[in-house]
């Protein structure tokens, strides 16, 4: 026997609408979540989940949602909502500049940039950054790093330039599987026109933005806003001098990186590497 449906409250969140939503048209089409999953080809426990509100739903479900049931773009406006509320203040900032600028550019010196992460790349980090998250909690931080890659998408996106410290390409997160995948998917970026990847080789030696992690938004007149990131803390900066001294630092890393054909063919070389 199924379990009665969780109480949802529809002003508490846009989580919670979402979910009152998908029930009302779910049982208004005479639906049970068994019969729904299969119609759309989706897992009945994760469903259930996100009716429940228990979890965000993921990307690409929403417009699935609205051709199922003919809402227009009702489960599409209601994800949206969903997804920037989900997001930590800290972090709403960033996610709104990323949709707005021209042109973003990032050094990372422990990580790969999140509109370059694989999901179970990004997976193996929210594991092991808390291990007492729970898995549904996991996954929830995993569909809202995945959907910010959506901005790729775009009719316009934005141009992308990173610089990548080779001690990123060195730290096998997840296991050599998961890790084979993401510097293939890196690899391919840097082979791409819409990306351009430069790797930092550790023979370069000390720089100003070692330990952290440096992003920096251009807006389309050239107003720029840094935001960098460290273990436990992260700030954005718009004070014009601080903003300069990174982005002279930024180009300065860029002009001692390697070509992005050269860095392309060194995660090549890396992943070569991988024990099998």
């Amino acid at each position: 026997m199924a379990r009665p449906g969780r109480e949802l409250k529809p002003g508490r969140s846009a989580r919670d609408l979402f979910g009152a939503e998908l029930r009302r048209h779910r049982e208004g089409a005479g639906l049970s979540l068994e019969k729904l999953a299969k119609v759309i080809r989706y897992s009945r426990s994760h469903l259930a989940r996100i009716e429940a509100a228990e979890c965000l739903p993921p990307p690409g479900l929403a417009e699935v949602l609205d051709a199922e049931f003919g809402t227009g773009s009702l489960f599409v406006a209601l994800y949206k909502i969903a997804q920037r509320e989900a997001h930590p203040d800290r972090y709403r900032r960033g996610r709104k500049m990323e949709a707005k600028v021209r042109c973003i550019k990032e050094y990372a010196g422990c990580f790969v940039p999140g509109l370059l992460q694989t999901a179970d790349y990004a997976r193996a980090l929210f594991r092991t950054g808390d291990p007492t998250r729970s898995e549904g909690k996991v996954e929830e931080m995993v569909a809202l790093r995945m959907s910010r890659q959506a901005l790729l998408q775009a009719d316009r996106p934005p141009e992308l330039s990173y610089i990548i410290d080779e001690a990123v390409l060195r730290r096998p997160v997840g296991g050599g599987h998961i890790w084979r995948a993401q510097l293939k998917a890196m690899a391919a970026a840097a082979s791409s026109r819409t990306h351009l990847v430069q790797v930092l080789p550790f023979t370069h030696g000390e720089h100003p933005l070692m330990g952290g992690h440096l992003t920096l938004f251009i807006a389309e007149g050239g107003a720029t806003v840094a935001y960098e990131e460290t273990i436990s803390t992260s700030k954005f900066l718009k004070d014009p001098v601080q903003v300069t001294c990174h982005q002279y630092a930024y180009e300065m890393l860029s002009a001692c990186a390697l070509s992005p054909s050269d860095s392309a063919a060194f995660i090549e070389t890396v992943i070569e590497e991988i024990p099998r």
